[in-house]
C-alpha cells in the first residue's frame, strides 16, 4: 500500500512539473549589442519594443495615449559588446506591467539604447545622464544610440522564450541648419554651466534678423524671446509660397486636411508681414537650452540642472545683443511662449523682473501647484488616485474639449519609469522634478511622489512652493515685485485645456485680479471651449493663431514700449520702412 502511495505521489509531481511548461520567471528575450556597432562599454536605459503595428518602427510608436504599442525598460551601467541582457517577467513594461501579460499574438520586436554620460557635477556629485546630441533629448532619435531592426515574433500562451535581439545599428549625426540672408544661428559656451556640470556645456540661438538689418548699421533693436521646447532651425518662417508639389497631409490633432499647407502657407504670410513698411524692426530669437533632463531648461536656475536662467540671461541674450545689435537694456526685451515657452516666459519675467519688459504667456505649464494639473500637491496624498475609502478612482491626465478623458496622470507617469529611472526619461512629469525638486544625496532630483504609487513627499512640494509656484512667490513677495512687474504679465489659456492647465490660471488669476496692490495692469484671457495651446487670439481657431506667435503680440508690445521706455531712449533708428 505504502509503494503505491508513492508511485501516486510521483506521478503526480511529474504532472505537475510536465503542466508548468512556463513557471514564473520563464519568459525572456535576451538583448545584445554587436562590437561592430560600438567596442566600448555603455551605460544607459536599455528598451525593448513590441508592436503589432508594421507602419513604422516600434520606436516610432510609444505614447502614452489609445495607440500606444509595448515598451519594456532596464537600466545597464557597463554593458559589454555581446554581453546578453535578459528582459523577463520581472522588467516593468507600459502598457502592460511584465512581459507574461503580453496577449498572444505576433510582434514585431526592437531594442534601444539610450546612452549616457557621466558628469561630476560642481555639488560633488557624480550622475549619468542622457547628453543631447542636437535632436532635443529624443530617445527614439538622438544621434549614438544603439538599435536593432525589426523583426517579427510569436507570443504564445507560453509566452515567449530564448529570442535574441542584436543592436547593430547606430543612429546617425544631424546636421546643423545653415544660415541664410534672414536667419542666424550662434552657440556659446556658458562658463556657469560648464563649472556647474564639469565639462563644456553650450547655449543656441536662432535669429531671425529684421528687414534692412544690412542697409541701416545705424539701428538697434529691441529682442523678442520666443520660448519654447528645443527649435531645429526658427520655425513659421519660409521666403516663398507652399510648395506647389506637397501632397496634403492630415492633422489629427486639428481634424484639418492639408495643415501641412496651412503652416506653409502661414510661414509665408508672416514673411510678408515681417517685411510690410509699417512692421516694427525687432530681432526675434529661438533658444536652444537642452539638458541632460529634457529638450531644454525651464529656463531658470535649479539645483539639479544648474543655473540656466542666469546663463540665458546673462550670457547668452548680451552675446546675442552684441552681435546683432540689439539695445541691450530691459525696457526692449520681451517675452513670450505657449506650455512649456508660457511657464518659461512668466518664470523668467518673475525672476529676472528688471531685465525684460513684458510677457506673453500662453496655455503656461502649471503656474499655481494647488493646481498642478488635477493635483493639489500641498493638500493631496495621493497624485493618482482620489481619495475615498472604498472605491478607487484614477486622476485624469488628459482630455478633449468634451472632456473625454484617455490618460490618467499614473499612466503618463508609470510609461516615464519605463523610458528611465531617477527623473531621466526626458518627458513632462520629469522634467518638473528636475527643474523645481531639491537635489537627492545621489545627485538626481528628489521624487515629489512614488513613482510607482503617487504617494506625494510634502517636504518636496514644500521646496517647489517656496521655488517655483509662480502664483505663491508673487503673492509673498508682491511688496517688492509689484511695481517692477506692473502692466508686463499677460496670461492666455483656453478653458478646455487638455491638460487642465487652466486651473492654475484661474488662481492666478484670482490673485492678480482680486488683492494686487499696486495692480498688476496687466491681462488675463480665456478661450471658450479652446484647448492647448490657446494664446489669446479671439478671432481665429486655434490651429491658425498657434502659427502666429511671432505676429500676433507686436500692438501690445509696441504700446508697451511707448508707455515704458526711458526718457531718451531710442525708439526711431528701428522703426525705418
Amino acid at each position: 500500500m505504502l509503494m503505491i502511495r508513492n508511485l501516486t505521489f510521483i506521478a503526480l509531481f511529474i504532472f505537475a512539473l510536465m503542466s508548468c511548461e512556463n513557471p514564473s520567471g520563464h519568459t525572456e528575450i535576451h538583448v545584445s549589442f554587436d562590437a561592430n556597432t560600438s567596442e566600448q562599454a555603455q551605460d544607459g536605459r536599455l528598451l525593448l519594443l513590441l508592436s503589432t503595428d508594421d507602419e513604422k518602427e516600434p520606436r516610432f510608436q510609444i505614447n502614452a495615449g489609445l495607440n500606444t504599442q509595448l515598451i519594456f525598460g532596464l537600466d545597464v551601467e557597463g554593458m559589454q559588446p555581446g554581453e546578453q541582457i535578459v528582459f523577463d517577467e520581472s522588467t516593468f513594461g507600459f502598457p502592460y506591467t511584465s512581459l507574461a501579460d503580453v496577449p498572444e499574438g505576433e510582434y514585431y520586436v526592437q531594442a534601444l539604447l539610450h546612452t549616457y554620460e557621466t558628469f561630476d557635477l560642481s555639488t560633488g556629485h557624480t550622475v549619468k545622464l542622457p547628453m543631447d546630441n542636437g535632436e532635443g533629448q529624443q530617445w527614439n532619435r538622438s544621434p549614438g544610440n544603439l538599435y536593432s531592426k525589426p523583426f517579427k515574433i510569436a507570443v504564445g500562451k507560453n509566452g515567449v522564450n530564448d529570442v535574441e535581439v542584436v543592436m547593430d545599428q547606430v543612429i546617425p549625426p544631424i546636421e546643423e541648419p545653415e544660415d541664410t540672408d534672414w536667419i542666424k544661428h550662434i552657440k556659446i559656451k556658458s562658463e556657469l554651466l560648464s563649472e556647474f556640470w564639469g565639462r563644456d556645456m553650450y547655449l543656441g540661438a536662432h535669429i531671425l534678423l529684421p528687414k534692412g538689418f544690412d542697409e541701416h548699421p545705424e539701428a538697434k533693436y529691441p529682442l523678442m524671446i520666443f520660448h519654447g521646447h528645443f527649435p531645429s532651425d526658427f520655425g513659421g518662417f519660409r521666403t516663398s509660397p507652399p510648395d506647389p508639389n506637397l501632397e496634403p497631409d492630415f492633422s489629427t490633432r486639428f481634424n484639418i486636411a492639408g495643415y501641412n499647407v496651412i503652416q506653409q502657407q502661414e510661414a509665408y504670410d508672416f514673411y510678408q508681414r515681417w517685411n510690410a513698411p509699417d512692421f516694427p524692426r525687432f530681432l526675434i530669437i529661438e533658444i536652444q537650452h537642452p539638458t541632460p533632463y529634457y529638450d531644454d531648461s525651464y529656463a531658470v536656475n535649479s539645483a539639479s540642472q544648474g543655473p540656466y536662467g542666469d546663463a540665458i540671461t546673462y550670457e547668452l541674450i548680451p552675446h546675442i545683443e552684441k552681435e546683432f545689435r540689439g539695445m541691450g537694456e530691459g525696457w526692449s526685451r520681451f517675452l513670450y511662449g505657449g506650455s512649456t515657452g508660457g511657464w518659461e516666459a512668466l518664470a523668467v519675467q518673475v525672476k529676472y523682473p528688471d531685465e525684460y519688459n513684458g510677457c506673453f504667456a500662453a496655455c503656461p505649464d502649471p503656474i499655481d501647484f494647488r493646481a498642478y494639473c488635477l493635483t493639489n500637491i500641498y493638500e493631496d496624498d495621493n497624485a493618482y488616485f482620489y481619495e475615498s475609502e472604498h472605491k478607487q478612482f484614477e486622476v485624469p491626465g488628459h482630455r478633449d474639449y468634451l472632456g473625454h478623458t484617455d490618460i490618467s496622470v499614473k499612466e503618463y507617469n508609470h510609461l516615464e519609469l519605463v523610458l528611465g529611472s531617477k527623473s531621466r526619461s526626458g518627458q513632462q512629469w520629469d522634467i518638473w522634478e528636475a527643474t523645481y525638486s531639491p537635489q537627492g544625496e545621489d545627485g538626481y532630483p528628489q521624487r515629489l511622489w512614488d513613482k510607482m504609487s503617487g504617494a506625494i513627499d510634502h517636504k518636496v512640494a514644500d521646496y517647489w512652493k517656496e521655488n517655483y509656484d509662480l502664483r505663491h512667490i508673487l503673492e509673498r513677495d508682491w511688496d517688492k515685485l509689484g511695481d517692477k512687474l506692473k502692466g508686463k504679465i499677460h496670461i492666455y489659456c483656453g478653458d478646455m485645456d487638455n491638460y487642465y492647465l487652466n486651473n492654475a490660471v484661474y488662481l492666478m488669476e484670482d490673485f492678480l485680479e482680486g488683492t494686487t496692490d499696486p495692480y498688476y495692469d496687466g491681462e488675463v484671457d480665456y478661450g471658450d471651449r479652446a484647448e492647448h495651446c490657446w494664446n489669446g487670439d479671439q478671432e481665429n481657431p486655434n490651429h491658425i493663431s498657434r502659427l502666429r506667435y511671432n505676429s500676433m503680440y507686436v500692438p501690445k508690445i509696441m504700446k508697451r514700449i511707448a508707455a515704458s521706455a526711458p526718457e531718451g531712449a531710442d525708439l526711431t533708428s528701428w522703426r525705418y520702412q
